[in-house]
């Protein structure tokens, strides 16, 4: 017979509070999609596929809550079937993650410039601290801003502040119409039309750049939509296989991400090619941009943050962390706040900072 969620909630709580006692470090897993990601893997492995189940929906409020195990296709299958989704799109790298694995990774796909990020539908969370408390941050409503928005602190912390056992989320309605263009142009270019055509308030959901088409996705209203669509010209992309190219960008399943190094930098939309040699892949209509095969001793780093950005070592060696080096006065937050949620450091030790 299944254990209750209420059963696997008190010896998730029995769990932490035994590693706490004994120091013992724990590396929390839910589907163990995003084992890739993060600086590393320690611990001994606290399962929290269990925990699972839709806690509630109600499709005319727009929020749904369901526990950390639940797996990210259960949630879509009940949204869909109301005609709504996850706006932010985050990626599945084409596997079944949970959703507690999803906010803690704070992974965003192509629609994240145009319609917010993961932290952006984040409403309110539960999570289980080093101690064994368990905490109640934000709510079910999408006005909830008394005090400090601790759950959206908790989106991308890769779970070194505690386990999130609970997650509200705001969800959207499904576009009424979407249409996909496609534009033959070199980067430069593609990048200076993608700015341009949000400036004018063309409904776009996502802008992407790779191997010289520029694809542009729009959405809205059908007469928006086709407006959009004569203004601006291109080819018309058949609906399926628009589908199949966002849904290969969104769960980073190009050709390019099988590539044996592959950078992920964060700029600023309007930066101009960085002259990075290797494979290009832009996306959030050029606040995004993917580098695979770097040749020769190119310094991406450098070239990131001389653009005034950021770059992540998504795939292969990463010299120097595979995140970008914070400042020395937000690595000291994020310090001071891994203390005050767990002062003996047993959740994911170094996945997110060496040494945190």
């Amino acid at each position: 017979m299944a254990a209750t969620a209420d059963a696997v909630l008190a010896e998730l709580r029995e769990r932490v509070s035994a590693a706490h006692r004994t120091r013992q470090a724990l590396r929390l897993k839910g589907s163990g999609t995003k084992d890739f990601y993060g600086e590393s893997l320690a611990g001994e492995v606290l399962e929290l596929s269990a925990h699972q189940g839709i806690v509630d929906y109600e499709p005319s409020e727009l929020v749904i809550t369901a526990r950390c195990g639940t797996p990210l296709s259960a949630i879509e299958a009940a949204l869909a079937a109301h005609g709504q989704f996850l706006a932010f799109e985050p990626p599945a790298f084409g596997a079944d993650p949970s959703i507690g694995g999803t906010i803690a990774a704070g992974l965003s796909g192509p629609r994240r410039v145009y319609a917010g990020a993961a932290r952006d539908f984040v409403l309110g969370t539960r999570l289980l601290t080093g101690d064994g408390e368990l905490l109640r941050f934000g709510g079910q409503v999408m006005k909830n801003v008394a005090g400090f928005d601790v759950s959206r602190l908790l989106c991308g912390s890769l779970g070194i502040l505690g386990v999130i056992t609970e997650i509200s989320l705001k969800v959207l309605p499904r576009p009424r119409a979407e249409q996909t263009l496609r534009l033959e142009l070199p980067p430069a270019a593609a990048v200076e039309s993608f700015n341009r055509w949000s400036a004018l308030g063309v409904p776009i959901s996502g802008g992407a750049w790779w191997q010289g088409s520029a694809w542009l996705r729009l959405s809205g209203a059908e007469p928006a939509v086709r407006t959009a669509r004569e203004r601006i010209g291109g080819d018309t992309i058949d609906p399926a296989a628009a589908h199949a190219w966002w849904e290969a960008l969104r769960h980073c399943q190009l050709p390019l991400f099988n590539s044996r190094v592959v950078w992920r930098l964060s700029i600023p939309a309007a930066a101009p090619p960085l002259g990075v040699p290797g494979e290009l892949l832009i996306d959030w209509g050029g606040a995004l941009r993917w580098y695979a095969d770097p040749a020769g001793n190119a310094d991406v780093r450098a070239l990131a943050c001389a653009a005034g950005g950021t770059a992540l070592c998504w795939r292969g060696p990463a010299p120097a962390g595979r995140f970008h080096p914070l400042p020395p006065v937000l690595a000291r937050l994020h310090r001071r706040l891994k203390e005050r949620f767990d002062p003996h450091g047993i959740f994911n030790p170094g996945r997110l900072l060496a040494g945190l």
